[in-house]
């Protein structure tokens, strides 16, 4: 495997802004430096706008839309809250909780703030694997609310919720554990992905791999539970519109960042477009859910309660 790109992050923090690459970056000797797509990737220097004293704030974008879907998220629990007769309430709303975390660190990770002391820099390396790990274990839960809807077990039960946050957890600790180690070299075991090609198995298949196939789970579980168990096809529209956008916020993300980033001049990359398609998809999905929630649909009678 030694000549494979499998594990390698070199190529993906040259083109795009990925909070993984403050792990691997050289800036630890460059206080002054930013993270991103300014950290010696040899990429389109991602520069933003300019602050005094040579600063820059490279994101400034991907900061504000990460506000907005902090609010935004807040108003779909509270909304999700008013649902007493919703399928699975309790564990969506689980969801959206994991994606407030991931948007209170996109700020601190892939915002571009300037950093000038060791100890600003510790607390991005913290935030980045609190960031990674929330990641995993978001789009974990987000996979277990499409097993929920067949009413296995009963919803909103201390059983159900229990079971969906401990297995988030143990996602979320072993992620968080190996981008710690990985940037504080507390074992020295992921030494070597900090040079080279920044080769890291670990964090590879957590960040990369497993976040899609918790999402293919999830888009087809749905599906069968909506044409299947359902027997409806209008939800479909919401689901296919929501994997729609996360796919457009992907490709901006991998694909787009760096001609957008050469284009301006490092003014903006695809980072701000991901940040935005992403907000928009979970908005959709919470359409989705909330539309085959309503009390007209038909459900096996399994004698769940819905919280």
């Amino acid at each position: 495997m030694g000549s494979t790109q499998f594990g390698n992050f070199q190529d993906f923090c040259r083109d795009s802004t990925l909070p993984v690459c403050n792990l691997f970056a050289p800036w630890r000797d460059r206080p002054q430096q930013l993270f991103g797509q300014l950290q010696g990737y040899d990429g389109c220097q991602l520069s933003g706008i300019g602050l005094s004293r040579e600063r820059h704030l490279g994101n400034l974008g991907s900061i504000l839309i990460a506000f907005i879907a902090i609010f935004v998220t807040i108003f779909l629990i509270l909304r999700s809250d008013r649902k007493k007769a919703a399928v699975g309430r309790r564990e969506f709303q689980l969801f959206l909780v994991g994606y407030i975390i991931i948007e209170i660190c996109e700020i601190f990770t892939v915002g571009g703030l300037p950093m000038g002391s060791p100890l600003q820099q510790r607390v991005v390396l913290g935030f980045t694997a609190v960031h990674l790990g929330a990641i995993v274990a978001t789009l974990w839960v987000l996979m277990l609310n499409g097993i929920v809807g067949f009413q296995l077990l009963d919803d909103g039960t201390p059983l159900s919720l229990g079971l969906i946050l401990l297995s988030a957890a143990a996602l979320f600790i072993g992620t968080g554990y190996i981008a710690l180690d990985t940037a504080f070299s507390y074992s020295g075991r992921f030494d070597p992905s900090l040079t080279g090609v920044h080769r890291n198995i670990g964090l590879y298949v957590l960040y990369q791999l497993a976040p899609l196939i918790f999402l293919a789970g999830f888009f087809i579980l749905e599906t069968v539970l909506v044409l299947k168990v359902l027997g409806e096809k209008k939800p479909m529209l919401y689901l296919l519109g929501a994997a729609l956008l996360f796919a457009i916020g992907q490709i901006f993300q991998y694909v787009i960042s760096t001609h957008i980033c050469s284009g301006t001049n490092g003014k903006i990359n695809g980072a701000l477009f991901e940040t935005l398609f992403t907000l928009l998809a979970v908005v959709m999905t919470w359409v989705f859910w909330s539309s085959i929630t309503e009390d007209d649909w038909p459900m096996p009678v399994t004698g769940g309660t819905y919280t």
